[in-house]
């Protein structure tokens, strides 16, 4: 049984790893870096008298590749963490006689990219180099607590009965009505585009990899079940 969990988890959590390094190199990093120009001051978005300095262009990727190694590491060792908890909680549900099928993983994947990314999102979305922010341990804080309240709600909501998945509901909303640490003033030097498009890019590719590793570790799962 844990043999299976964890080759499931491994396999699942590098094919995800992979797709999330792909899209973030494709598409996230360009604009990453190219916010990094304005947080550096080789580019300038206003000037003193309100002209535009700034014109799009994308800086591509780069030569770092050590930063780019790191990256694509962050994302296979990070995938596969989730990995080994969307499977011991498929095989715990299958256990309670919850059918577990690449179908349902698909939507646990998604469940989890809700959980992990979009809904600690609507406080504290990715940040673009430049951006003002508030204290670093307040803000790591309150996206734990946000993970773990929403990761509790979705549960509730899905798998319990009674009053409870109105709970589940309370949890989802409890982080927001308590509110993200938000910085005491507006001070971005990048233009304030470039600084939705990446979040957009970001929590677009954070979906798509998480759908891939649900799906997967569904489907790595029934299979080594079923053997």
């Amino acid at each position: 049984m844990t043999k299976n969990l964890l080759t499931s988890a491994l396999f699942a959590g590098v094919a995800a790893g992979l797709v999330a390094a792909a899209l973030q190199f494709g598409f996230v990093i360009p604009a990453l870096l190219e916010g990094e120009l304005y947080e550096s001051g080789q580019r300038v978005h206003f000037a003193a008298d309100g002209a535009p300095q700034g014109e799009r262009g994308g800086p591509g990727l780069g030569t770092d590749y050590a930063r780019h190694a790191m990256t694509a590491g962050f994302n296979l060792v990070a995938y596969t963490g989730f990995g080994l908890i969307l499977v011991a909680l498929m095989a715990l549900a299958d256990r309670r006689g919850i059918a577990v099928s690449p179908r349902a993983g698909l939507v646990w994947g998604l469940a989890g990219f809700v959980a992990v990314q979009l809904a600690p999102a609507f406080g504290l979305p990715p940040e673009l180099p430049g951006t003002p922010a508030a204290d670093l341990g307040a803000r790591q804080a309150w996206w734990l607590g946000t993970a773990a309240a929403s990761a509790a709600g979705l549960g509730l909501i899905a798998f319990a009965r009674g009053l409870l998945p109105v709970a589940g509901v309370l949890l989802l909303a409890l982080p927001h009505l308590i509110g993200a640490p938000q910085p005491e003033r507006y001070s971005g030097v990048a233009p304030p585009e470039l600084s939705a498009h990446f979040v957009s890019l970001s929590l677009g590719a954070s979906a798509a990899a998480w759908a891939v590793l649900g799906l997967l570790c569904a489907w790595f799962w029934t299979r080594s079940r079923d053997a």
